[in-house]
């Protein structure tokens, strides 16, 4: 149950939410639907992203239905060729002012995905390989391990100048763990600013300002 303070954003497909895909072609036709066109440009290429708004229609066909605001983006070609279009269903009343931020919001659950649940699989996290390892907990342990070492190691991309500037400087993560590896059974190291400093330097980098 939602507090009263509480708000959601979902994406909206016509397969799942077709109440509510009827509720906004009625208001469409009725001429109830704000309609925000903007230009974009990327390069050379110039697009259109329309976006339509509607309030108070129906998440799904029952009477005790819950009454949502929805939003639609449509981005097309100068020729007029659509090459994206998606809904979402939220609790904040969409306007003019906030329908594209709304809108961006909705489509960063692909950015989630991709950057998150992505890079645990194939960026030197073996986040889909440790399931079936002990009779009982152990493959949660793994998993919340690899989440702790996650959650860290993103912490370190947001606030160390240092660790930031070595992975930079290689290809991937995945590359940055087999140099830690490498590295940390054979060499003393002070601590982590020393491991730091001592990749920076071998890479050829001047040291960052952390002052």
């Amino acid at each position: 149950m939602l507090g009263p303070h509480a708000h959601f954003l979902l994406t909206c497909k016509p397969e799942s939410h077709a109440t509510l895909y009827e509720g906004v072609a009625d208001f469409a036709r009725s001429g109830g639907m704000t309609t925000v066109p903007r230009p974009r440009r990327m390069g050379k290429k110039s697009f259109t992203e329309t976006y339509r708004t509607v309030h108070q229609v129906p998440l799904h066909n029952s009477d005790d239905a819950l009454m949502v605001n929805g939003g639609e983006l449509v981005t097309t070609e100068a020729h007029g060729g659509v090459l994206y279009r998606n809904a979402w269903a939220t609790s904040p009343q969409m306007t003019a002012d906030n329908v594209a931020a709304l809108a961006a919001a909705g489509r960063a659950r692909w950015k989630i995905e991709n950057e998150n649940n992505h890079t645990l699989k194939t960026k030197g996290y073996p986040f889909e390989h440790h399931f079936g390892h002990g009779k009982k907990n152990l493959s949660n342990l793994f998993a919340t391990m690899i989440l702790l070492a996650f959650l860290a190691h993103t912490t370190l991309d947001l606030i160390d100048a240092s660790c930031c500037a070595v992975c930079n400087s290689l290809p991937s993560r995945r590359t940055f763990f087999e140099h830690l590896r490498a590295l940390i059974p054979y060499l003393p190291f002070d601590d982590g600013d020393h491991l730091m400093r001592f990749m920076i330097k071998r890479l050829n980098h001047d040291p960052p300002d952390t002052g």
